[in-house]
């Protein structure tokens, strides 16, 4: 068959004829001459009309586009803030930090007195009067006790009594909103039960206590504190021991630093068969002191049952009546590694007929920064 006619064919000619044919292919190629001009005319509009089109890409070449056509992220645009803009904001951050300090005020017997209002306190944080901005009396935050028992060998003739004033203590101070984690130590920490408000779970841990060798007391301090430490609300440890410590790898320094930390208020119970009896290791002892001082809490000296439950009925009365004054440091939070804090009675106080007569205890101060 000719060439034409094939090409004919192909184009859908039903009829011979040259001259037909010619026509028809010189128009076809006008036709696509036409349509050349125009799509070379329509390229730029096509290149834009394909940039804005919604059909899927794939994920890199959507990414990409995105970067190009979305606002930058903050941490992109943060270099063309001022500094005078960006003060403000670093200086609000960092002065969020509300300072807790749970404070007993006792009179000259000792008894808790719970009668004080918001402006009989004074507040001041490295000499510096700061504003209350939380007060409680009565505080019903909930309770995290820790209770330590020494079970080393100089501790065992009087272990029995300690357990069962340890287990009547429990069952008097405990509501269900709180949490009691029972440790003994003696070379070793061991926390024999986790925070629980379920009397039968501790005295089952306080039947499994047993005797051991050396005392770890600093070790007990900075475990228990660190045991404290996520917990929220009031934070108590008590300490039974006779004070002596003979087999910790803490310092003493590392021990108070996490209790402070922590905001661990600390009781001490030492045991000793004579108060001042001599010849006895007292370096823990005064490091017991110290610590329960600087914690805001109260340490006492027990021979045998009766001192025992005298100093555990003391400590549930100071913990149903402590204060709870929370303030804003008015200092950067950035400026010092510690803070000291003082809480004073103002004495124009009518809510206490002898104000001179009251004492005062809480934490002694905190740490901005946690330690490394």
């Amino acid at each position: 068959m000719p060439a034409g006619a094939r090409q004919s064919s192909t184009i859908g000619v039903s009829f011979d004829g040259m001259s037909l044919t010619c026509r028809v292919s010189l128009s076809t190629i006008a036709k696509l001459c036409v349509l050349a001009v125009a799509l070379s005319c329509a390229t730029p509009l096509l290149a834009q009309s394909q940039a804005q089109s919604t059909v899927p890409h794939p994920p890199d070449t959507l990414k990409q586009q995105q970067s190009n056509s979305v606002p930058h992220p903050p941490e992109q645009q943060k270099p063309q803030t001022t500094d005078a803009e960006e003060q403000p904001s670093t200086t609000f951050k960092v002065n969020v930090k509300l300072v807790n300090v749970f404070t007993t005020v006792t009179d000259g017997g000792g008894s808790p007195v719970s009668s004080l209002k918001e402006e009989d306190f004074q507040v001041f944080e490295d000499d510096k009067p700061q504003k209350i901005a939380v007060f409680h009396r009565e505080s019903e935050l909930p309770l995290s006790i820790v209770v330590a028992i020494d079970t080393s060998l100089s501790t065992r003739s009087n272990q029995k009594l300690e357990l069962e004033s340890a287990r009547r203590f429990a069952h008097a101070i405990l509501r269900p909103i709180d949490g009691l984690s029972l440790f003994q130590f003696s070379e070793i920490v061991d926390q024999v039960t986790p925070f629980t408000a379920n009397l039968q779970v501790i005295d089952r841990a306080i039947n499994r206590i047993h005797s051991g060798a050396a005392t770890a007391l600093y070790d007990t301090l900075y475990l228990g504190s660190d045991a404290l430490l996520e917990r929220r609300g009031r934070k108590v440890m008590v300490v039974i021991t006779d004070g002596g410590d003979t087999a910790s790898k803490t310092s003493y320094k590392e021990a108070i630093r996490e209790a402070q930390q922590a905001e661990v208020i600390l009781y001490s119970i030492i045991i000793v068969p004579i108060e001042n009896s001599a010849g006895r290791d007292i370096g823990g002892e005064h490091a017991l002191i110290q610590l329960s001082r600087d914690t805001g809490g109260k340490y006492f000296y027990a021979s045998g049952l009766e001192q025992l439950d005298a100093a555990f009925r003391k400590i549930s009365d100071e913990l149903r009546t402590q204060y709870l004054i929370a303030y804003y440091p008015s200092t950067r939070l950035g400026e010092s590694g510690f803070r000291r804090i003082e809480i004073k009675i103002d004495p124009a106080t009518k809510s206490y007929p002898d104000p001179a007569d009251l004492q005062v205890r809480y934490r002694t101060g905190y740490y901005t920064m946690p330690a490394k």
